[in-house]
């Protein structure tokens, strides 16, 4: 463990270098492919038997929409909590998102001005960095073709009890572009993929732009925001010492393979872009991190990997090894690997407890608030809805 202390500080420096609202809810309905995740090496502890709920986020990234992407950076981690504590018929679903940009001139006309920057994935790590890595430019916004665009390059899944969520987010006329909105919401449905549109605007502004319309026929919800509205965190006598939890989750990580080391790198990187944005956006990283059966880095983490695929020890090359375990006998790595998934567990669950008084903690506070929610709560919200009409439950 020496080895990796002192080097990692030294690499991540380096890689640092390189490197809202008021909704209104409408919600419209009472009754509810090709492209494949090249980010990641390994997809072990994949239990295809679980349910899924899989959501893409459709996101204007065109000059006037710097407050939604920071909104977006803001709520990521509260979101995918709230998704965590679902389960269908006992059990926990995975859960897989994806991250496509629109509207942003830079893109180029050939694309649309359309992005796939994610498929459907389980590597939170890298979505949290796809997310932090947009920038806004521009502005021609199609929403008809990104929405037929994730409909059609995204591998949805075919089975009835999975929860598919597309929602997009954006400012101008749902009805521009070349492509239909109509149609692309019609090839949603055709897939059992529920539509959920965020206007940028006031509420009135956002039906006669459509996208009221846009939701209705997607069997969705459609919210308002100010996109500009700062979001509202609540700090909690718990976040510090969930913090602590997760400096000493990190050193339980035993990066492996050609990639283990920047993605290492970059759980910390996406660390401290939570951190930046508040205590209590990094507790809700931190959080995530305690959940191990949504937080699953077997591409790169030894321990995960071995929990996975037991056999894999007995054949890792050498050379995938890190420092402090090149050269070591098969038993000399289980052992090593053994007492940091205990010391992982154990830290867990300390999270675990600590996060249940902290929403004790912050559903108190919130019975005396006035604001409205803002996007997360707004999106968790609907989520739940949804969630409840087939046959999720908290």
């Amino acid at each position: 463990m020496k080895t990796r202390k002192l080097i990692l500080p030294a690499l991540l420096c380096s890689a640092l270098s390189v490197y809202a609202l008021e909704p209104s809810r409408y919600w419209i309905s009472e009754t509810p492919s090709a492209a494949t995740d090249a980010f990641s090496v390994y997809e072990a502890g994949r239990d295809e038997s679980s349910p899924r709920i899989q959501v893409a986020l459709l996101l204007d990234t065109s000059n006037s929409m710097d407050g939604l992407i920071e909104q977006a950076k803001s709520r990521l981690w509260h979101i995918i909590n709230t998704l965590t504590t679902l389960k269908y018929r006992g059990k926990e679903p995975v859960i897989e998102i994806s991250l496509y940009e629109y509207g942003n001139t830079g893109l180029g006309e050939p694309s649309d001005y359309i992005r796939q920057v994610l498929p459907l994935t389980r590597d939170l790590d890298l979505l949290s960095s796809k997310l932090f890595s947009l920038t806004t430019y521009g502005g021609e916004e199609y929403c008809g073709q990104v929405i037929s665009n994730a409909v059609s390059q995204l591998k949805w899944s075919d089975t009835k009890a999975d929860m598919k969520l597309i929602y997009i987010a954006g400012n101008e006329p749902f009805d521009q572009g070349r492509y239909s909105y109509q149609e692309a919401i019609s090839e949603a449905r055709r897939d059992n993929i529920y539509i959920n549109t965020i206007y940028c605007g006031s509420r009135d502004a956002g039906i006669s732009e459509l996208w009221y319309e846009g939701a209705r026929l997607g069997k969705g919800k459609y919210f308002n925001i100010d996109s500009d509205k700062k979001v509202r965190f609540i700090a909690t006598p718990y976040d510090d010492r969930i913090a602590e939890c997760n400096k000493r989750l990190n050193e339980t990580y035993i990066s492996y393979g050609a990639e283990g080391e920047s993605k290492k790198i970059n759980q910390e990187v996406q660390d401290i872009n939570a951190s930046k944005i508040s205590a209590s956006n990094y507790a809700e990283r931190a959080l995530t991190k305690s959940k191990s059966k949504h937080y699953n880095n077997s591409s790169w983490d030894l321990v995960d990997r071995a929990k996975d695929d037991p056999d894999y020890l007995a054949h890792v090359d050498n050379d995938e090894l890190p420092a402090e375990l090149k050269g070591k006998s098969e038993s000399e790595i289980r052992r090593y690997i053994d007492k940091m998934e205990k010391e992982r567990t154990a830290i867990q669950n300390e999270m675990s407890e600590l996060g249940k008084k902290r929403q004790t903690y912050i559903d108190e506070q919130m019975k005396n608030a006035t604001d409205e929610d803002d996007l997360g709560n707004a999106i968790t919200s609907s989520i739940i809805e949804l969630a409840n009409v087939k046959g999720y439950r908290q």
